[in-house]
C-alpha cells in the first residue's frame, strides 16, 4: 500500500487489496462471459444450480427480499447521502461514480454477451416471486454488481466487526436474484465480479482511510 503525496490527504492510503480485487473481478467475469459465449450459452450444471436456489419455498420471499433492494441502483445514492452527512467526502464521491461505472460498463458487457432472462432461456415454468422483467438480457446481473461496488467500498468505512456485513448483503442479492427468478448463477457470479473490479478500481482512484489496512 502507499499513502497518497499530499498532506490534505494525511491518514488515506491506497491498498494492494484494491488491485486484487480489480485483476480477480476481471479474470472472473472473462471467464464467464467465455463460458456464456455470444450465443448465451447455458451449460447443464448452471441449469440445475438456477433450480435448487429457485425451488426454494415460497415462504422466504418476504425474508430475501428486502435484501434484495441493496442492489436496487437507489442504493448508491442513499450510501451517498449518508456518507456526505456524516462528513465522509470521499465515500460520497465513490458512492456517485459507483452508479456512472456501473451503469456503462454493464452495457459493455451486454453489449458482447446476450443471454435471455430465465423464463425464457430455461423454461416458463420456472418460480416467479415479485414482480420481475421475464425476458430481456440476464446476463450479468445490475443488482449483483451494484451490491459488489457498494461493499467494496464501504467496507474500508466501517468499524472491523461490521466489516462482514456489506459481503453478507452481496450473498444474500445473489441468491435473491435467482430465487425470485431473474437471473442464472453466472449472472450474479459475473456481476458481483464487475462490481468487484470497479469498486477496487474506485478505491485505487481515491484511496481509503487508513485504518482500514
Amino acid at each position: 500500500m502507499t499513502r497518497l503525496a499530499t498532506p490534505a490527504d494525511a491518514g488515506v492510503i491506497r491498498r494492494r487489496v484494491d488491485a486484487v480485487f480489480v485483476a480477480a473481478g476481471l479474470a472472473v467475469l472473462l471467464a464467464g462471459m467465455a463460458v456464456v459465449g455470444d450465443d448465451g450459452g447455458l451449460p447443464g450444471w448452471e441449469a440445475d444450480l438456477f433450480r435448487t436456489v429457485n425451488d426454494l419455498p415460497g415462504v422466504l420471499h418476504p425474508l430475501l427480499w428486502p435484501f434484495q433492494q441493496f442492489g436496487a441502483i437507489g442504493a448508491a445514492p442513499a450510501v451517498a447521502v449518508v456518507a456526505w452527512l456524516a462528513g465522509r467526502r470521499r465515500l460520497t464521491l465513490a458512492a456517485i461514480l459507483a452508479v456512472v461505472a456501473k451503469l456503462l460498463l454493464e452495457r459493455v458487457v451486454k453489449a458482447l454477451v446476450t443471454r435471455e432472462r430465465p423464463a425464457t432461456s430455461i423454461a416458463p415454468d420456472i418460480n416467479v416471486r415479485g414482480d420481475v422483467q421475464l425476458t430481456g438480457e440476464s446476463f450479468v446481473s445490475g443488482h449483483a454488481a451494484m451490491a459488489a461496488v457498494l461493499a467494496v467500498v464501504v467496507t474500508p468505512w466501517l468499524r472491523a466487526r461490521w466489516r462482514v456485513v456489506p459481503w453478507i448483503l452481496v450473498g444474500l442479492v445473489m441468491i435473491g436474484r435467482m430465487y425470485v427468478g431473474a437471473h442464472l448463477p453466472l449472472d450474479v457470479v459475473c456481476g458481483a465480479a464487475l462490481g468487484l473490479a470497479v469498486g477496487g478500481g474506485l478505491n485505487l482512484l481515491l484511496g481509503v482511510p487508513e485504518r482500514s489496512a
